[in-house]
Protein backbone atom coordinates (compact mmCIF):
# COMPACT_ATOMS: atom_id res chain seq x y z
CA UNK A 1 0.00 0.00 0.00
CA UNK A 2 3.02 2.22 0.93
CA UNK A 3 4.30 2.35 -3.08
CA UNK A 4 0.87 2.80 -4.26
CA UNK A 5 0.53 5.91 -1.80
CA UNK A 6 3.89 6.97 -2.64
CA UNK A 7 3.07 6.75 -6.66
CA UNK A 8 -0.40 8.76 -5.93
CA UNK A 9 1.68 11.40 -4.42
CA UNK A 10 3.88 11.66 -7.02
CA UNK A 11 1.34 11.94 -9.85
CA UNK A 12 -0.38 14.38 -7.60
CA UNK A 13 1.93 16.80 -6.65
CA UNK A 14 3.22 16.79 -10.39
CA UNK A 15 -1.12 17.42 -11.59
CA UNK A 16 -0.73 20.23 -8.66
CA UNK A 17 2.14 22.21 -9.71
CA UNK A 18 1.12 22.12 -13.74
CA UNK A 19 -2.50 22.18 -13.56
CA UNK A 20 -2.64 25.66 -14.81
CA UNK A 21 0.26 26.00 -17.62
CA UNK A 22 -1.85 22.87 -18.84
CA UNK A 23 -3.78 25.66 -20.87
CA UNK A 24 -1.24 26.87 -22.48
CA UNK A 25 0.50 23.41 -23.38
CA UNK A 26 1.08 22.71 -27.23
CA UNK A 27 0.47 19.05 -26.01
CA UNK A 28 0.84 16.48 -23.54
CA UNK A 29 2.32 12.46 -23.33
CA UNK A 30 1.21 10.22 -20.90
CA UNK A 31 3.19 6.70 -21.07
CA UNK A 32 3.11 3.33 -18.92
CA UNK A 33 5.84 0.71 -19.62
CA UNK A 34 8.30 -1.61 -17.91
CA UNK A 35 12.00 -1.80 -17.42
CA UNK A 36 14.78 -2.41 -14.82
CA UNK A 37 17.24 -0.92 -13.12
CA UNK A 38 20.77 -2.56 -11.85
CA UNK A 39 23.55 -2.04 -9.37
CA UNK A 40 25.95 -3.77 -8.11
CA UNK A 41 26.73 -5.25 -4.28
CA UNK A 42 28.05 -3.24 -1.66
CA UNK A 43 29.64 -6.06 -0.13
CA UNK A 44 28.41 -5.48 2.94
CA UNK A 45 27.89 -8.32 5.93
CA UNK A 46 24.85 -7.35 7.83
CA UNK A 47 23.54 -9.44 10.80
CA UNK A 48 20.12 -7.95 10.82
CA UNK A 49 18.34 -10.34 13.71
CA UNK A 50 21.80 -11.53 15.55
CA UNK A 51 21.78 -14.99 13.65
CA UNK A 52 24.11 -14.58 11.37
CA UNK A 53 25.35 -12.59 8.42
CA UNK A 54 23.95 -11.42 5.55
CA UNK A 55 25.61 -9.73 2.25
CA UNK A 56 23.66 -7.06 0.44
CA UNK A 57 22.90 -8.32 -2.66
CA UNK A 58 22.76 -6.26 -6.28
CA UNK A 59 19.80 -4.53 -7.65
CA UNK A 60 18.05 -5.72 -10.62
CA UNK A 61 14.11 -6.76 -11.21
CA UNK A 62 11.46 -5.30 -13.43
CA UNK A 63 10.84 -1.96 -12.44
CA UNK A 64 6.71 -0.91 -13.92
CA UNK A 65 7.16 3.09 -15.19
CA UNK A 66 4.59 5.67 -15.45
CA UNK A 67 5.28 9.14 -16.57
CA UNK A 68 3.93 12.19 -18.70
CA UNK A 69 5.43 15.68 -19.92
CA UNK A 70 3.79 18.58 -21.15
CA UNK A 71 5.31 20.00 -23.98
CA UNK A 72 4.47 24.53 -23.74
CA UNK A 73 6.52 24.78 -27.21
CA UNK A 74 7.27 21.93 -29.80
CA UNK A 75 10.51 21.70 -28.30
CA UNK A 76 10.67 22.76 -24.45
CA UNK A 77 8.37 21.33 -22.03
CA UNK A 78 8.40 19.72 -18.46
CA UNK A 79 7.84 15.76 -17.46
CA UNK A 80 7.41 13.52 -14.13
CA UNK A 81 8.56 10.22 -13.87
CA UNK A 82 7.96 7.28 -11.62
CA UNK A 83 9.24 3.96 -11.30
CA UNK A 84 9.64 1.00 -9.09
CA UNK A 85 10.17 -2.37 -8.61
CA UNK A 86 7.27 -4.94 -9.27
CA UNK A 87 7.70 -6.82 -6.14
CA UNK A 88 9.99 -7.29 -2.86
CA UNK A 89 13.48 -8.28 -2.96
CA UNK A 90 15.34 -9.76 -0.04
CA UNK A 91 17.67 -7.43 1.61
CA UNK A 92 19.98 -8.31 3.99
CA UNK A 93 16.93 -10.84 5.39
CA UNK A 94 14.62 -7.81 5.03
CA UNK A 95 12.03 -7.62 2.29
CA UNK A 96 12.97 -4.27 -0.04
CA UNK A 97 11.22 -2.08 -2.77
CA UNK A 98 13.05 0.78 -4.36
CA UNK A 99 10.73 3.47 -5.57
CA UNK A 100 12.71 6.48 -7.91
CA UNK A 101 10.40 9.66 -8.67
CA UNK A 102 11.68 12.92 -10.57
CA UNK A 103 10.53 15.97 -11.81
CA UNK A 104 12.48 16.79 -15.32
CA UNK A 105 12.88 20.21 -17.81
CA UNK A 106 12.25 18.53 -21.22
CA UNK A 107 14.04 19.29 -24.43
CA UNK A 108 12.69 17.74 -27.58
CA UNK A 109 15.58 19.06 -30.46
CA UNK A 110 13.83 17.45 -33.70
CA UNK A 111 9.84 17.18 -33.97
CA UNK A 112 8.44 15.28 -36.76
CA UNK A 113 5.24 13.36 -37.68
CA UNK A 114 7.06 9.70 -36.64
CA UNK A 115 9.78 10.31 -34.50
CA UNK A 116 10.59 13.16 -31.92
CA UNK A 117 13.77 12.45 -29.17
CA UNK A 118 13.43 13.68 -25.61
CA UNK A 119 16.13 14.66 -23.12
CA UNK A 120 15.30 15.12 -19.59
CA UNK A 121 17.03 16.19 -16.79
CA UNK A 122 15.99 17.15 -13.10
CA UNK A 123 15.87 16.39 -9.54
CA UNK A 124 13.99 13.46 -7.49
CA UNK A 125 14.02 11.09 -4.67
CA UNK A 126 14.52 7.59 -4.32
CA UNK A 127 12.71 6.12 -1.67
CA UNK A 128 13.81 1.99 -0.08
CA UNK A 129 10.79 1.05 1.73
CA UNK A 130 11.92 -2.24 3.96
CA UNK A 131 9.91 -4.89 5.80
CA UNK A 132 9.63 -8.44 7.02
CA UNK A 133 7.50 -11.48 6.81
CA UNK A 134 6.10 -12.62 10.58
CA UNK A 135 4.86 -15.59 10.55
CA UNK A 136 2.13 -16.63 13.85
CA UNK A 137 -0.02 -19.64 14.29
CA UNK A 138 -3.40 -19.84 16.14
CA UNK A 139 -4.57 -23.32 17.37
CA UNK A 140 -8.02 -22.30 15.70
CA UNK A 141 -7.16 -20.32 12.66
CA UNK A 142 -3.97 -22.00 11.87
CA UNK A 143 -0.65 -20.14 10.39
CA UNK A 144 -0.24 -16.93 8.76
CA UNK A 145 2.19 -14.82 7.39
CA UNK A 146 1.94 -11.10 7.53
CA UNK A 147 4.40 -8.48 6.07
CA UNK A 148 5.53 -5.80 8.67
CA UNK A 149 6.83 -2.02 7.45
CA UNK A 150 10.15 -1.03 8.86
CA UNK A 151 11.66 2.33 8.32
CA UNK A 152 12.09 3.67 5.10
CA UNK A 153 15.39 4.87 3.69
CA UNK A 154 14.60 8.12 1.57
CA UNK A 155 17.62 9.85 -0.95
CA UNK A 156 18.01 12.92 -3.09
CA UNK A 157 18.91 11.86 -6.37
CA UNK A 158 19.84 14.31 -9.60
CA UNK A 159 17.90 12.64 -13.13
CA UNK A 160 18.82 12.40 -16.07
CA UNK A 161 17.40 10.33 -19.55
CA UNK A 162 17.63 9.92 -23.30
CA UNK A 163 14.27 8.66 -24.53
CA UNK A 164 12.56 8.60 -28.01
CA UNK A 165 9.06 9.00 -29.19
CA UNK A 166 7.87 6.46 -32.43
CA UNK A 167 4.64 7.12 -33.43
CA UNK A 168 2.61 4.59 -34.63
CA UNK A 169 -0.26 6.86 -35.44
CA UNK A 170 -0.49 10.25 -34.75
CA UNK A 171 -0.76 10.07 -31.17
CA UNK A 172 0.35 6.41 -30.20
CA UNK A 173 3.72 5.66 -29.27
CA UNK A 174 6.52 3.39 -28.35
CA UNK A 175 8.60 5.10 -26.24
CA UNK A 176 11.84 3.34 -24.93
CA UNK A 177 14.26 5.27 -22.28
CA UNK A 178 17.63 5.25 -20.76
CA UNK A 179 17.58 6.78 -17.93
CA UNK A 180 20.23 7.38 -15.03
CA UNK A 181 19.73 7.94 -11.13
CA UNK A 182 22.66 9.98 -9.52
CA UNK A 183 21.61 9.13 -5.78
CA UNK A 184 23.20 10.75 -2.78
CA UNK A 185 24.76 8.21 -0.27
CA UNK A 186 23.20 5.07 -1.82
CA UNK A 187 25.21 3.26 0.97
CA UNK A 188 22.90 0.18 0.39
CA UNK A 189 24.36 -0.45 -3.09
CA UNK A 190 27.85 -0.58 -4.71
CA UNK A 191 27.45 2.44 -6.91
CA UNK A 192 25.27 5.97 -6.21
CA UNK A 193 24.94 5.97 -9.92
CA UNK A 194 22.15 4.03 -11.05
CA UNK A 195 21.32 3.04 -14.60
CA UNK A 196 17.82 2.05 -15.78
CA UNK A 197 16.23 0.94 -18.86
CA UNK A 198 12.51 0.45 -20.01
CA UNK A 199 10.08 0.75 -22.84
CA UNK A 200 6.47 1.98 -22.60
CA UNK A 201 3.20 2.30 -24.77
CA UNK A 202 1.85 5.98 -24.76
CA UNK A 203 -0.44 8.47 -26.13
CA UNK A 204 -0.41 12.77 -27.32
CA UNK A 205 -3.01 14.68 -26.75
CA UNK A 206 -3.41 17.46 -28.94
CA UNK A 207 0.25 17.40 -30.43
CA UNK A 208 0.54 20.21 -33.32
CA UNK A 209 1.18 19.31 -36.76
Amino acid sequence: MKIQRAICVSIGLFIGAHLAPLAMAQSVNVYAGVGTAIDGSSNQQINTFGTGTFTTPKLAGAFPDLGASVMFTKHFGVGADVSWRASNAAYAGLLERPLFYNFDGVWTPISTKHFEPEIRAGIGGMKLGYSYSQTGCDPFAGCSTSTQPVENSNHFQGHFALAARFYLTDHVFIRPAVDTHVVANLFQYGHNVVPEYSIGLGFSFGRPE
